[in-house]
């Protein structure tokens, strides 16, 4: 059943695809009568932070459905609770031969993957069982660590404003960041998850997909940084909440790198994975284009507001978007 899985990662695509569509073919001025109400509300869902400011002057109960943006904090610790704790029971299934809890097997067998035969009588799974299970665990050893790293930069590196975002999508992000963990622990075939201790087996794409993985994050890291300076002094005391253009890394080149190292992060997974996992592609293109979403959004703000934007830089991907 990994295929609804995997269903229901392209679709929630689709969905993000099809409003960057609906973005970029919008009218520059809002209609009236009851499509501008809808309008409205799309704008108000699709935009956060600064790039609120181009949903114009908003209706009060839409106001009324807002919460501060600093409380991204939120998913993180949602995602390292959350992830922590699916990593440790996942390792204690795989190195101590322990089941997982009986509250989680249910979902799990509805929607994990099940090993197949190789036609030999033997099970497809065991043929490369320690690789793929261990490529499993991994992965959600570098969610997790992500996770902790974006909570750390949350809580003493970032600079938030008064910016808002929908409750919705609060709601939003807490649920994706539960539902993107148990995704990796599904793909764990459901019937040979416990009673068969691990033996570790590394691969070259699990090198490839680790560095990767360091290297995206290092570049992230460096662009909240220099996203926060701008806010700083060279002391380190917060001096000014306004926006600035950002200069450096790949800030050269791009209006949002941190969303771009967001998506290679992504896949630097689906490479941990071994490249075939076609559940794991579907959520790296869900990444895509929710971080084309907001990049694009990002910088038409950036450009409408600075008269000295440079030209050259794209929204999110180097050289091509």
């Amino acid at each position: 059943m990994s295929a609804v899985l995997g269903a229901a990662w392209a679709l929630l695509s689709a969905a993000f695809l099809s409003a960057l569509l609906l973005l970029r073919c919008a009218p520059a001025r809002p209609p009236g009568g009851g499509f501008g109400v809808v309008f409205g509300i799309f704008q108000d869902l699709i935009r956060y932070g600064k790039t609120k400011r181009g949903c114009g002057q908003r209706p009060a109960w839409l106001r009324l459905l807002q919460v501060p943006k600093r409380w991204f904090t939120h998913f993180y610790v949602v995602s390292v609770l959350w992830n922590g704790f699916l990593l440790i029971w996942l390792f204690r299934a795989e190195f101590l031969g322990e089941s997982l809890p009986s509250w989680i097997q249910p979902m799990h067998r509805a929607l994990g993957r099940d090993s197949r035969s190789d036609g030999t009588g033997n099970c497809y799974f065991y043929v490369q069982a320690d690789s793929e299970r261990f490529s499993a665990l991994l992965v959600l050893l570098l969610l997790w660590l992500h996770s902790c790293r974006r909570l750390a930069e949350c809580l003493w590196t970032s600079v938030f404003s008064s910016g808002v975002i929908h409750v919705v999508q609060y709601c939003f992000g807490i649920v994706y960041y539960i539902a993107v963990g148990s995704t990796v622990l599904c793909q764990v075939p459901a019937n040979v998850r416990n009673g068969k201790e691990l033996s570790v087996q590394i691969s070259w794409y699990h090198v490839v997909g680790v560095v990767m993985y360091i290297w995206a994050s290092l570049h992230q890291h460096r662009c909240l940084v220099i996203l926060a300076n701008l806010r700083r002094s060279k002391s380190g005391k917060v001096i000014s909440l306004s926006h600035s253009v950002p200069f450096g890394d790949w800030f050269e080149r791009v209006s949002c790198p941190h969303y771009f190292a967001e998506l290679l992060i992504y896949v630097s997974m689906a490479i941990t994975l071994g490249f075939h996992n076609m559940t794991w592609w579907c959520v790296v293109m869900y990444v895509l284009f929710n971080q084309a979403l907001a990049a694009v959004l990002c910088h038409e703000f950036y450009q409408k507001n600075f008269s000295s934007y440079p030209k050259h830089r794209k929204a999110l991907i180097p050289f091509i978007f």
